[in-house]
């Protein structure tokens, strides 16, 4: 199955690598759409060229682009939208002869680890579902609620990476030399979210297990909540949301 990229960013490099094969891909100049073909192979090409060839069609330019990229697109018979604040509507408006599904992946989809959130109004779900399955773990909700994905899923490797280096240069700190502070973050971060998948997603449970009543853990958890950890992840969505 080829699939080609509108776009070749930040989040088409990161699905492209994911799904590992060579790709069809187009760009507005950078070069970027030329690197990617020579590091999985496949093609650059056009616009028309890309929607012509491509089993899907990836719309990975700027959502204020649609409309200038559409009338190159006329051929494309099934596309995924990852533009933000774009309802699929609109695009299928632009893209009249094309069926339409609209999903937010975030970039751990390149290592395959991605969660990809598809709007359940898309259609073909099935199918666009089986694609992102290729590369992570795939959930469906209203279309209305895609901007909180975006706020939730689609932010998370960045909120991810400000957690650890927080906790990293705390590490560092008291004493712990900087490539072991890494190590020992990262990876606790990896194992506590297998241990919070493995207990059926209750972060109480997981929390309580190694909160003893005045411990060390619970004086650690009341400094963060005395300096509005919850607040500060409130507010950012918000953020996101009042775009």
């Amino acid at each position: 199955m080829a699939v080609g990229f509108i776009g070749a960013g930040n989040m088409a490099q990161a699905l492209a690598r994911g799904l590992g094969e060579p790709v069809l891909a187009s760009d507005s100049g950078s070069g970027r759409a030329a690197a990617l073909v020579v590091e999985l192979g496949g093609e650059a090409l056009d616009n028309a060229g890309v929607a012509a060839a491509a089993d899907w069609v990836v719309l990975a330019c700027k959502p204020y682009q649609l409309e200038a990229v559409a009338p190159a697109l006329q051929q494309a018979q099934r596309v995924v939208s990852l533009l933000g604040a774009t309802p699929i509507d609109r695009v299928r408006a632009a893209l009249p002869g094309a069926q339409v599904a609209k999903a937010m992946p975030n970039t751990p989809v390149e290592v395959r680890r991605g969660v990809t959130v598809l709007a359940d109004e898309s259609d073909l779900l099935a199918e666009a579902r089986a694609l992102f399955e290729r590369v992570g773990k795939v959930f469906e909700m209203p279309e209305r609620l895609m901007d909180v994905a975006t706020g939730t899923v689609g932010v998370s490797p960045a909120y991810t990476a400000v957690i650890a280096e927080a906790q990293i240069d705390a590490a560092i700190k008291f004493g712990v030399k900087a490539d072991l502070a890494a190590q020992i973050v990262v990876e606790g971060l990896r194992g506590s979210a297998e241990l919070i998948e493995a207990r059926g997603y209750d972060t109480l449970s997981v929390r309580r297990e190694v909160t003893s009543p005045g411990g060390s853990t619970a004086r650690g958890l009341q400094a963060l909540e005395e300096r509005g950890l919850r607040a500060a992840f409130g507010e950012a969505l918000k953020a996101v949301l009042d775009r």
